[in-house]
């Protein structure tokens, strides 16, 4: 009989503590796979953050290291300056790197160190409470915007992906969502190429993956996956927003 579904080595097999519905846990599972598929889990070394991930040093079987909030990138520069045959990936949250840590991404991406960045974004701060994180949208409900996020007070959410793609240092940014199988099959695609181009040392990688939180969002986890689709994939668009290529042919261009 063929096997067309196992385990991957790349994750401890073990409880799960994030909350029913969410996708955290795909979110490892196709980083994992992503590695162990390209022979790299041995020398893969996972930057564990301060949210509602800051304990996946428990679930990635590869050494890894807990940062303080926001500095995963940091951690990661060194670690790979210091080792650069090894894979560097730092796996954060909206309030980990869009908001404490905005510097340190920019600045990391703008330096193209050859790391590979994870960003989850499920548009609230899971782990503390529910309040209103950088990427909330617009009129969206939470413990600290009760009335929903007002613009006019505080702004809009802010598209990390599109502000990375913006600076001139080759990269590779994407954004992908994990609100149905399809676009979960895409974003196994879109981690792994990531991966990928850290391992031929090529650039700067950097993933922006769409999240449920139905616990915060007061949604069941069905509920949660329609909510994630009909108001975040319209304002955060997904698909691929820099490639590494478009620096190369912007200077052949120039020249």
């Amino acid at each position: 009989m063929k096997k067309i579904f196992a385990s991957t080595e790349a994750l401890v097999d073990r409880p799960t503590h994030y909350c029913p519905g969410c996708t955290h846990g795909v979110i490892h599972r196709i980083v994992a796979e992503s590695i162990e598929e390209l022979g790299l889990r041995e020398r893969t070394v996972g930057i564990a953050p301060v949210g509602c991930a800051v304990l996946a040093y428990e679930y990635f079987n590869c050494d890894m290291f807990e940062a303080s909030h926001g500095r995963a990138p940091a951690v990661a520069t060194g670690a790979k300056r210091s080792r650069p045959d090894l894979i560097l990936f730092t796996y954060q949250g909206d309030g980990d790197l869009a908001s404490i840590g905005m510097g340190e991404i920019i600045h990391a991406a703008n330096r193209g160190e050859k790391i590979t960045v994870i960003f989850v974004n499920n548009a609230v701060y899971g782990m503390t409470g529910g309040q209103m994180a950088p990427t909330t949208m617009p009129g969206q409900y939470t413990t600290t915007s009760p009335y929903g996020r007002d613009v006019k007070d505080v702004g809009y959410p802010v598209r990390m992906a599109e502000i990375v793609a913006t600076l001139t240092t080759p990269g590779f940014v994407a954004r992908v969502s994990l609100h149905n199988p399809k676009e979960t099959i895409r974003a196994k695609e879109i981690i792994k190429r990531a991966f990928a181009y850290q391992a031929a040392g090529t650039c700067f990688t950097f993933v922006e993956c769409l999240s449920t939180c139905p616990t915060n969002w007061g949604l069941s986890p069905r509920e949660a996956e329609k909510w994630l689709e009909e108001k975040m994939v319209p304002y955060y668009p997904l698909g691929v927003k820099k490639r590494p290529e478009d620096f190369q042919e912007e200077q052949h261009g120039a020249s």
